[in-house]
């Protein structure tokens, strides 16, 4: 099968275009024809070396991780699926290769496809929904009539965060630039900062949570925001103690973890806020339940620029530029 291939980390370094051998099903497995890949931050972050320590991938390697397809063959313990079921998954650590004509994905990480949408939008929905959903329902357990604070609205995660915070009847403040803010507001926000006019800490108070993509010091304003017994939840770090174990680090590395979120968690105990580091995790259930949800219009993905598979490094590139307003994904039509 033709796939684009990591041969070594290398910061902002082309994939190679080659072939690897097609995917057979381990038991629990299903083997899924890539029809669409969604790209992510995290891939860039996974080429340039900035997680091998805890996630230690055995090069070459195929990024990649947000599929919709279509499954050809499965495993002997698989029974949710079978050949010819349209699907989508975000591939547990481990086990990523989107950027292929073919992937084998554990039964556990996949979910139906949304029937309303298309691949290419199934394709963009799998990392960005999961992260959403753990941030919002499993970490921050929003409930109605709280207030969220969501930075980089009309980014991946901002995009359908906002969504999903409307559907569980919080109101929504979010950043964005001015370029976005009808974007933004079309989603369902209810309070718009325009970061290149306002600082967000100056408007805003009171708010019971606060969902961080952004930089160090955007977290740290992020504190002012939040009333005591907030919850400061971020996904662009620093990493924390009680990820370090999830991870099963060894010693070295939770004491590093301790170390750089030190600062972060002292200034938040001293606010009696809550601050917690998500790594997203693979779910086919929450996938499921987020499936639900666009086929009911609680959600619609949101796709800023679709690719050729041919053109996955062009579509890397173009993600990094940090201008796409939802997702960028690649469409193997053609492959």
């Amino acid at each position: 099968m033709k796939a684009f291939i990591l041969d070594r980390y290398r910061k902002k370094g082309a994939l190679r275009f080659g072939d690897r051998q097609e995917p057979s099903p381990l038991p629990d497995d299903v083997v899924i024809a890539v029809r669409a890949a969604g790209l992510n931050q995290l891939d860039s972050k996974v080429r340039d070396g900035e997680f091998k320590l805890f996630l230690p991938y055995r090069m070459p390697l195929v990024l990649g991780h947000d599929v919709a397809g279509t499954v050809v063959r499965v495993g002997a313990n698989v029974r949710r699926f079978q050949p010819g079921d349209e699907v989508y998954a975000r591939p547990r650590d481990g086990r990523i290769g989107g950027f292929a004509e073919f992937i084998a994905v554990d039964e556990a990480d996949v979910a139906h496809k949304p029937g309303n949408i298309g691949m290419e939008e199934a394709a963009s929905l799998p990392l960005v929904a999961l992260t959403a959903w753990q941030a919002l329902v499993e970490t921050a357990t929003l409930k109605p009539g709280q207030k969220v604070l969501i930075h980089a609205g009309s980014g991946g995660v901002g995009t359908i965060a906002i969504q999903l915070a409307k559907h569980l009847g919080a109101s929504v403040a979010t950043t964005t630039s001015t370029a976005n803010i009808d974007l933004v507001r079309s989603l369902g926000a209810d309070v718009v900062i325009d970061y290149k006019t306002q600082a967000f800490e100056d408007v805003l108070s009171g708010y019971d949570v606060v969902l961080n993509s952004l930089d160090a010091k955007t977290l740290r304003k992020s504190l002012a925001v939040l009333k005591p017994g907030g919850k400061l939840i971020s996904i662009s770090g620093p990493p924390d103690p009680a990820f370090a174990r999830t991870q099963r680090l060894n010693w070295g590395l939770r004491q590093v973890m301790r170390a750089l979120s030190f600062g972060i968690r002292r200034k938040a105990k001293a606010r009696r806020i809550d601050y917690s580091f998500l790594f997203m995790r693979a779910d086919g259930e929450q996938l499921a339940c987020i499936a639900s949800l666009v086929e009911d219009g609680g959600i619609r993905p949101v796709l800023d620029r679709t690719f050729p598979f041919a053109q996955t490094n062009e579509a890397m590139a173009y993600l990094e530029t940090g201008r796409a307003k939802g997702k960028v994904v690649v469409t193997l039509d053609d492959a």
